[in-house]
């Protein structure tokens, strides 16, 4: 091998591990980000708010006792007491869907956020047609050892002209 060949093989190696080193430096930096962190509990926050807001507006009238353990599962604090107390017996089925949501707020360190959602709820009386109706939702959560739960659930009134 000649002088100038072993020279270039030499600093190719030096040049890789300098490169390696980079790389691991900068992976161990974006591993210790706290902009990764609250993104991750960001995206929690949102999809265990969109479930919880749809199990809460959701209703099976063939099968009261479950709906009423699916609400005392998604929700937490006052808002739970409040379903314990509550008969929340009735003959019409609701179904919801959550068609948008968003969070407006997140405090990681306390683990509260805020969120909205529109819901399409299809109700279904019994022995008449299902009528569709919007629901625009206002929800606090609380982020608790099963997940984010809710904490509060408030219709947002649409404004009118």
């Amino acid at each position: 091998m000649s002088g100038r060949t072993a020279l270039a093989a030499r600093t190719a190696l030096v040049l890789a591990v300098l490169l390696c080193a980079f790389a691991g430096w900068s992976y161990a930096q974006t591993r210790a980000d706290d902009s990764l962190s609250f993104a991750a509990a960001r995206e929690d926050a949102l999809a265990d708010g969109k479930r919880r807001v749809a199990d809460l507006t959701s209703f099976d009238a063939k099968a009261p006792d479950v709906s009423r353990r699916t609400w005392l599962d998604a929700a937490t604090g006052p808002l739970r007491e409040d379903l314990a107390r509550s008969p929340g017996a009735t003959d019409t089925t609701a179904r919801a869907r959550v068609t948008d949501a968003a969070l407006t707020a997140l405090d990681d360190r306390t683990g509260t956020a805020e969120l909205i959602a529109t819901v399409d709820v299809v109700t279904t009386p019994p022995g008449a047609e299902p009528h569709t109706e919007r629901k625009r939702l206002d929800a606090t959560l609380a982020r608790t050892a099963d997940g984010w739960k809710i904490r509060s659930l408030a219709a947002v009134p649409v404004g009118g002209v």
